[in-house]
This record gives C-alpha cells, sequence and structure tokens, in this order.
C-alpha cells in the first residue's frame, strides 16, 4: 500500500503555501513511472519569501537567537525522537519516490536517528578560546552562528542528507532554506513538518522545492544567505561556486561525485571482500556517489575473483522496492536510466569484457540489471566518467605501487577502500591513496562520528564528526585592554 503523500506545498515560517506562481511540476515513482503527486513550483519569488523569514528568524533579538544553546539541543533530541515515530512512513515514503529498496531506506532512516541525536548533543559545545596575547589586554575567541544557510540536498538520499546538513545548520544556530531535489522532494518536505513539531520556531526551517536552475539558482545567488551547502553531481557543483560569490562572499561546503577505487589484494578474504564490493556498487542500483565504481583486483586472484563475483551480481533479486525480498530497485527516473545504458554501449564498445547484466528489466520502470565488466582499461570511459549506476569495472593490477598510482589518476577523490590482511599495506595504501574517506575491509561504513567529504573535484569541506558546525560558525576575536594598575 503506497503511503500517504501528507506535505506537497512550500514550507515558510512553519506554515504551507502555494508557490507565488501557482506552478505545481509532478513527482513519480520510479517503480513502475505514475505520478504520485503534483508539488508547488517554488522559484526566485518564493526563495525571496523563505529567506526573508528565515532572516527573521535569525535576528538577533529573535526566539532562536535568544534560545539558550541546551534548547536548541533539546529541540534536536524531540526532532530525533520524532523521526523514530514516524521511521515506517518516512522509510516508505523515500522508497516510494526514488526507488529505494524498503530494507536500505528502513536502514537508513534508523541510522539518521543517532546522528540528530550527536549532532544535536553538540549544539552546547560550542567554545571559544582564551588567548595569551601579548600586551596589557585580554584576548578571546566567540564562535557564532554565520547567518542564514542555503541546503540543497540530491534525490537519492534526501533522508540523511537533510539530516547532515540541516541538524548541523540549527545545533549551531544559524536558520535555513532548503531546496530538495526535484526527483524527490517528499521526505524532505515531511522532515520539516517534523521539525516544526518538535519546536523549531518559524523562519528556522523553510523549505522550497523546485528546480535548479529556477530555486537552486537563486538561493545560490541570494545577497542574504551566507552559506550554501551542495551535495550533488561536480557540474553542478562548480556552478554553484561560482554563482556564491556573484552578490556576496557565501561560504561555501560541496559534496560532489566520485569514482571511487576499491582494491582487493592477493591475500584478502573473498568470503567477504565479494560481497561487500557488490554492496558498494550495487547498493541504492549504483546511485550513491561513494559507489566502488573501479574494483582492482590484485593478478594471482583475479580470475577467481571475477567468476564469484559475476555469479553474485546474477543471485541479486530485481523487483518493487516495496518487496521485501527485493535487492535492487530502479533508477531514479527515465534520464538517468538511458544514461546508464549508454555508458553500458560504450564500454562495449571500447572493449570491455561485459560478462553478465547491461539491460533493461521490463518495459514499465526504470530498472537495470546489475552489471559486471572485467578487462577494464584505465583510459575506458567507463574507467573515467561517474555513471551513477549499477555497472561493476574490474580491472587487474599487480603490485601496491602500481594500483595507487592508477587509483590516483582521476580529478575524483571522494572515497577508497582496499581489503587486505596485511596491517602495513592498509596503512600506506590509506596514507597514499588521495580520498576524504578510506575503507579498510569494510565499505560504505559512514556514520555521524566520523568527519565525511571529498578532495580534488569531489568537493569541499566536511560533514558529520566532532567539527561538523564549524562550516556553520564564524570566530569573531575580541581583545579588550587592561589597566594597568589595579
Amino acid at each position: 500500500m503506497a503511503p500517504q503523500i501528507k506535505y506537497t506545498k512550500i514550507f515558510i515560517d512553519n506554515e504551507w503555501v502555494d508557490s507565488k506562481s501557482g506552478k505545481t511540476f509532478e513527482t513519480y515513482n520510479p517503480h513502475d513511472e505514475s505520478v504520485i503527486a503534483k508539488v508547488a513550483e517554488g522559484d526566485k519569488a518564493d526563495v525571496d519569501e523563505a529567506v526573508k523569514a528565515a532572516r527573521r528568524a535569525f535576528h538577533r533579538n529573535s526566539e532562536w537567537r535568544l534560545m539558550d544553546a541546551s534548547q536548541r539541543g533539546r529541540i534536536l533530541q524531540r526532532f530525533a525522537d520524532l523521526v523514530e515515530r514516524d521511521a515506517k512512513y518516512l522509510a516508505e515514503l523515500e522508497s516510494y519516490n526514488n526507488g529505494m529498496v524498503l530494507s536500505f531506506s528502513n536502514f537508513i532512516v534508523a541510522k539518521v536517528i543517532p546522528c540528530i541525536r550527536y549532532i544535536g548533543g553538540l549544539s552546547d559545545k560550542i567554545q571559544g578560546d582564551t588567548i595569551p596575547a601579548d600586551g596589557d589586554v585580554f584576548s578571546y575567541t566567540l564562535k557564532q552562528p554565520v547567518g542564514v544557510c542555503g541546503l540543497i540536498l540530491p534525490w537519492n538520499g534526501p533522508i540523511v542528507i537533510f539530516v547532515y546538513k540541516v541538524t548541523a545548520a540549527l545545533a549551531a544556530g544559524c536558520t535555513v532554506v532548503v531546496k530538495p531535489a526535484e526527483q524527490a522532494p517528499l521526505t524532505t518536505l515531511a522532515l520539516a513538518a517534523l521539525l516544526a513539531e518538535a519546536g523549531a520556531p518559524k523562519g528556522v526551517i523553510n523549505v522550497v522545492p523546485g528546480f535548479g536552475e529556477t530555486a537552486g539558482a537563486a538561493l545560490t545567488r541570494h545577497k542574504d544567505v551566507a552559506k550554501i551547502s551542495f551535495t550533488g553531481s561536480i557540474e553542478v557543483g562548480k556552478l554553484i561556486q561560482q554563482a556564491a560569490g556573484v552578490n556576496n562572499l557565501k561560504r561555501v561546503t560541496l559534496e560532489l561525485g566520485g569514482k571511487s577505487p576499491l582494491v582487493i589484494m592477493n591475500d584478502a578474504d573473498l568470503n567477504v571482500a565479494v560481497p561487500c564490493a557488490a554492496s558498494a556498487i550495487f547498493s541504492m542500483q549504483g546511485q550513491v556517489c561513494v559507489a566502488a565504481s573501479r574494483l582492482y583486483v590484485q593478478s594471482d586472484i583475479y580470475d577467481k575473483f571475477v567468476a564469484a563475483a559475476v555469479k553474485y551480481a546474477q543471485s541479486i533479486r530485481i523487483g518493487n522496492p516495496f518487496d521485501p525480498t527485493t535487492q535492487h530497485g530502479p533508477q531514479v527516473d527515465e534520464v538517468t536510466m538511458r544514461k546508464v545504458l549508454g555508458y553500458i554501449e560504450k564500454g562495449k564498445q571500447e572493449g570491455a569484457k561485459l560478462l553478465t547484466g547491461g539491460r533493461r528489466v521490463g518495459d514499465r520502470g526504470y530498472y537495470i540489471e546489475p552489471t559486471v565488466f572485467a578487462d577494464v582499461r584505465d583510459d575506458m570511459t567507463i574507467a573515467r566518467e561517474e555513471i551513477f549506476g549499477p555497472v561493476q569495472s574490474i580491472f587487474k593490477f599487480d603490485t601496491l605501487e602500481e594500483v595507487l598510482e592508477r587509483a590516483n589518476n582521476t580529478t575524483f577523490g571522494l572515497a577508497a577502500g582496499i581489503f587486505t590482511t596485511n596491517v602495513n599495506t592498509a596503512l600506506q595504501f590509506s596514507k597514499h591513496v588521495e580520498a576524504g574517506v578510506v575503507w579498510v575491509n569494510t565499505y560504505l561504513t559512514i556514520g555521524s562520528h566520523t568527519p565525511f567529504g571529498g578532495v580534488k573535484d569531489s568537493g569541499v569541506g566536511r560533514e558529520n564528526g566532532p567539527q561538523c558546525l564549524d562550516p556553520y560558525l564564524e570566530v569573531k576575536s575580541v581583545t579588550i585592554n587592561l589597566p594597568k594598575k589595579i
């Protein structure tokens, strides 16, 4: 049974309103291509109203700014309680709107609850320093919220990215305007309602659904927005970074794409490495920024690993995300599906060996078979470009030195992984691979306690971890002249 669609309007000042233009856009179920709902289509005028509300809520005499930091934390703890209360509904809504397998969305919602609690717990632990400055002065620093933050979310994991960004911004004392992805806006609206129910004052959380070129661009360029945090493609991230400096100098955090290498050494335990490597690329149908889309297997075990990888991919059950036995759902929309199928054809044309998959499943819904290529070369298109689909590309290598050079020969730098029983190999790889996140004998292990983000073209800044509030804080130095005599 489909989940109830409760919220489809713009959320400003804790109220649901139509777009100024009266326009709406349709959002779809990727399983069967049916229209789920018509959502209010915000644009520049709606962004202006949302920013005004956020500015009012950020005024020095507002309820939010005068609130004790511990009270902000309690609101976020209540938010966690409400997410826990509505976990089943939120997971179902996420699956319904973006095609995430329900078992996976249940897992995601369960994971974000302690994340909210962890980040919310940092609210009253924002501390400055006293400084032993020269002279008869007393110097100290204050850490204060930057102001109104524009938070732009992706479609592949709206719930988890909403939690990462919004919880940190609010814990720091900022106010926010959120622009969800047009492909999957529904859970973002539901979470905003829960924050208001938890006690967030008017204007603290605002959500403007719409398209990137209108609502997203207006938010990025708005002169009263102090910070932009964006998760999405490298191409859009670069445009956002440029636009963020047009009307003022916004602080920018970007969590962008990846072409992440996963290295399997000869001494790896294949009983663990094979299923983990499959999960690393096929989870959420490959629509994960840290997906292990370059799988390097050492030569001595290459043939054995490839055979096992093919067998595992063929065992994955494809079907309706709401079926509890389903392991592999649809791509998010037809554009994405066609793009992935195009990459698969390109791989075949350039000489990669297609061992399984590679085809659309059925003629309704955006399903693609889990796909495995072997004998992939580093110069092939599927080796260089982010596919964002269920395509496992397997490469052969001989030495650690060789695979490090090849793994680093990319403009991306989000994540990397290695399977080995040799501690020195693991440490050398972790030290020298160019990535913001490294996993050893595991993959996709992401938690609220560890910083997350990329290097090179994969992003700027970090989310999560004990410093996750820093991007939303300004450091102010205060120096007081002291009398020379007591």
